[in-house]
């Protein structure tokens, strides 16, 4: 089995450009060397810009509103995030007072170098889309986003050509879609397959895997990125495992805990380039990032996973 899980993944993993070297380490490896261990990257299609496959969401989390200590606690959590050498961090307009939480904690941190800022535009029209970004831009306090995403499809055929010039004039870096409703996936997929987007954001997990059949493959052969929100159910999937100890092989990969089981499946899918688990716990933070680290499941394995815990 080795020797398959390192064939495997040496054609879509990358560890600073190189090829994912941890799956060669011991059994024996200790939780403490795989805090210290490089975080494994998936690099971006369209660029080859190698991104930490684990990031940060902040959907429902985040939305504090003007609590100072609940601000503070968040900034917490993003400096646990960073100094686990995090990158993508996720919001949107629609997430409350999520935007404002997170220029806080980054003006504490002094804007991380490795932050790749994710945001999305959610209005229906161009027009209102433009201010609404640039309110978005300054509740973050960042010079430009990384990534902008139209949420949820809503108004895509307005904005994607105003995102698309920003991104030509420098003013944007990638630009991207999402969705996380299936309903909208026949859509999701005759915008991928014919606007010159960079990523595209939906929903994947150990028991909602319908986008295996479809939407991932499609990103594959268009070169699409591909962000997955909800990787735990909102939470609920971690409740349902949490009356089940962990199975055997989840020390065959170096798994403390079912949350890294439950991401090192979907970072592991040859497609998928960053999950974004959300969360208000500095502990769970740096559980999270461990799953970027140590031995990953090969195929095989990925598919006695979903089988194991959709028996549960």
């Amino acid at each position: 089995m080795a020797s398959t899980r390192r064939t495997w993944l040496a054609q879509a993993v990358t560890l600073s450009g190189l090829p994912w070297l941890a799956l060669g380490v011991a059994a024996q490896t200790s939780a403490g060397a795989r805090r210290n261990a490089p975080l494994m990257t998936r690099t971006i299609p369209s660029t080859g810009e190698a991104l930490p496959v684990v990031g940060l969401g902040t959907w429902i989390t985040f939305n504090v509103g003007n609590d100072p200590a609940a601000r503070d606690a968040r900034a917490e959590v993003v400096r646990a995030f960073f100094d686990a050498g995090g990158g993508m961090i996720d919001s949107s307009p629609m997430y409350g007072s999520s935007q404002p939480t997170i220029g806080h904690a980054l003006a504490r941190l002094g804007q991380p170098a490795s932050l790749f800022s994710a945001e999305k535009v959610w209005v229906g029209d161009a027009d209102r889309g433009r201010a609404q970004m640039e309110a978005s831009r300054v509740f973050w306090g960042v010079p430009r986003f990384d990534l902008m995403q139209v949420h949820n499809l809503l108004g895509w055929q307005a904005h994607l050509p105003r995102l698309l010039n920003m991104k030509a004039a420098g003013n944007l870096r990638y630009v991207g879609i999402s969705t996380s409703e299936g309903r909208r996936h026949r859509e999701l997929e005759d915008i991928m397959r014919t606007e010159p987007i960079d990523f595209v954001q939906i929903s994947y997990n150990l028991l909602d895997r319908e986008v295996e059949q479809r939407i991932l493959p499609l990103a594959q052969e268009r070169g699409i990125g591909v962000i997955v929100n909800r990787p735990f159910r909102e939470g609920a999937l971690l409740r349902q495992l949490a009356r089940h100890p962990l199975p055997g092989w989840a020390s065959d990969i170096d798994c403390d805990s079912w949350a890294q089981v439950a991401l090192k499946f979907i970072v592991t899918h040859p497609a998928v380039t960053c999950a974004i688990p959300a969360t208000r716990q500095v502990a769970h933070v740096r559980q999270n990032m461990g799953a970027a680290t140590g031995r990953m499941p090969d195929a095989a394995l990925r598919s006695r996973m979903a089988r194991d815990v959709a028996a549960l």
